[in-house]
């Protein structure tokens, strides 16, 4: 994609003035006029404006309320004062009021374009900021350990081939098998590796902030939208996006995402233009989109945009050859994190994980590592400290059909009367529940739909 020209905002008086500015600015940067304060914050509502050069001398709103205005609700726009006059005391107040710089009427073109690009570059770090403060607080915490196993070497090869290209990768597989970790080397992969990686769970936000997550707003599109927001779409301007759990994304959203993904542009709610997008995108569901099409909860449009480049994630129980090097690495990372005496885990308790269904794939093995190492107060994790479900895939597979199945039904009643008493204590709402229990969202959706909760929480809701 072509990075979008830079635009500056001239508000003075003067006519001359301005065109003075903007022949400067040429053909470098791109120009907005405005007269007044008054006129210039309209502007900003309904455009992208990365420096803004505000004369001091201003009627009505004045240069420095102007200032103090742009700082308060526009926070990624630099502003530069400009006046006829050195004033020391105004050009006290316009640094302490956050201008990055202040300049008189005799400027040098080339000084004045000098000081925009240094302008626009602070913009880029600030905007790189946000995005990475926007990620996820243990994205650093793993590195991209997948396994050992062909159909895992299979679906590394691929990503080594498609890391550079630009187009939309599609990643599929049941809920924790390692799409964002997928994703994530997707990104270290390619081109874009420099820039933030934006990861989004849609299944986590709530249904009536998805919007203005993914595309931001603009100050007063709401109640409560106190200052202009920035979405997910330009915090990973440079980057990547990635939408996990693609599949819930309501109708009308997947209609803009379209738009963006095929006219390279958002608006923010509450926008009036369209803003140039400039991301690599990269999509997962759980969600059997064909079926989803059929059934007219996904658009077919949008399912063949990103469906450019399917990755099939295996579940663990088809590569079991995959759980020692899994074990051994979430060890290791725990071990370290919490500062752990424990030596490593015996080879017999290694033995006994490889025979395990693992219906809750790799996120259901870190999460049992983890809570070993944190408990443990030995030098080796050994099979004694498995809980029980466990060791019942040792059994022969005579034994296992029938004590696997008496167990397995005792186990889903309890877990489904307990998951049940959690949602009646949280008024069925399944994200406080989810947060309740401590659980992912998309764990807990996935349980409800194994026990056969979810039609019973959806008629309670309703009824």
């Amino acid at each position: 994609m072509t990075p979008r020209p830079r635009n500056v905002l001239i508000v003075a008086r003067d006519e001359s003035m301005r065109n003075r500015i903007a022949v400067a600015l040429r053909p470098d940067f791109r120009s907005t006029h405005a007269v007044s304060g008054e006129a210039a914050l309209p502007l900003m509502q309904h455009e992208q404006v990365d420096v803004a050069l505000v004369d001091v001398d201003l009627g009505g709103i004045s240069g420095l309320e102007l200032l103090r205005i742009i700082r308060e609700n526009f926070n990624l726009t630099e502003v530069l004062m400009i006046s006829a006059i050195r004033d020391v005391d105004v050009i006290v107040q316009a640094i302490k009021g956050g201008a990055f710089h202040y300049i008189t009427e005799d400027f040098s073109p080339e000084g004045l374009r000098s000081l925009v690009r240094h302008a626009c570059e602070r913009q880029e770090l600030n905007r790189q900021v946000l995005a990475l403060s926007a990620q996820v607080a243990d994205q650093t915490e793993l590195d991209f350990v997948v396994g050992n196993s062909q159909p895992m070497k299979d679906i590394v090869d691929l990503v080594h081939k498609v890391a550079k290209l630009s187009a939309t990768v599609l990643v599929l597989g049941e809920s924790g098998t390692g799409k964002e970790l997928i994703a994530r080397l997707l990104h270290r992969e390619s081109e874009r590796s420099e820039g933030p990686f934006i990861p989004v769970n849609l299944a986590a936000i709530p249904s009536e902030l998805v919007e203005s997550t993914l595309f931001g707003h603009e100050r007063g599109a709401f109640t409560g939208a106190a200052r202009q927001q920035l979405g997910k779409f330009e915090l990973a301007a440079g980057g990547t996006l990635f939408l996990d759990e693609i599949g819930d994304l309501r109708l009308d959203l997947q209609a803009k995402l379209l738009r963006a993904i095929q006219e390279e542009e958002i608006e923010r709610v509450g926008g009036a233009k369209p803003i140039r997008t400039d991301f690599r995108l990269i999509v997962a569901t759980n969600t059997d989109l064909q079926k989803a099409v059929k059934d007219g909860r996904f658009r077919e449009d949008l399912f063949f945009r990103i469906n450019v480049i399917p990755m099939k994630i295996p579940p663990l129980r088809e590569r079991l050859e995959d759980v020692p090097v899994l074990a051994r690495f979430f060890f290791e990372h725990f071990k370290a994190k919490y500062h752990r005496p424990v030596e490593g885990i015996a080879e017999s308790t290694l033995r006994v994980l490889s025979t395990y269904w693992w219906p809750g794939n790799v996120r259901e093995l870190q999460n049992l590592i983890e809570r070993l190492v944190a408990v443990s107060d030995k030098d080796w994790i050994t099979d004694d400290d498995l809980p029980l479900e466990y060791h019942f895939a040792k059994l022969d597979t005579n034994k296992r059909a029938a004590n696997i199945t008496l167990f397995q039904e005792a186990c889903d009643t309890f877990e489904r009367n307990y998951i049940i008493r959690a949602l009646e204590r949280n008024d069925w709402n399944v994200t406080a529940t989810a947060k309740y229990l401590g659980l992912p969202l998309s764990t807990l959706k996935f349980k409800m739909g194994k026990l056969e909760i979810r039609e019973l929480a959806r008629k309670i809701r309703g009824g």
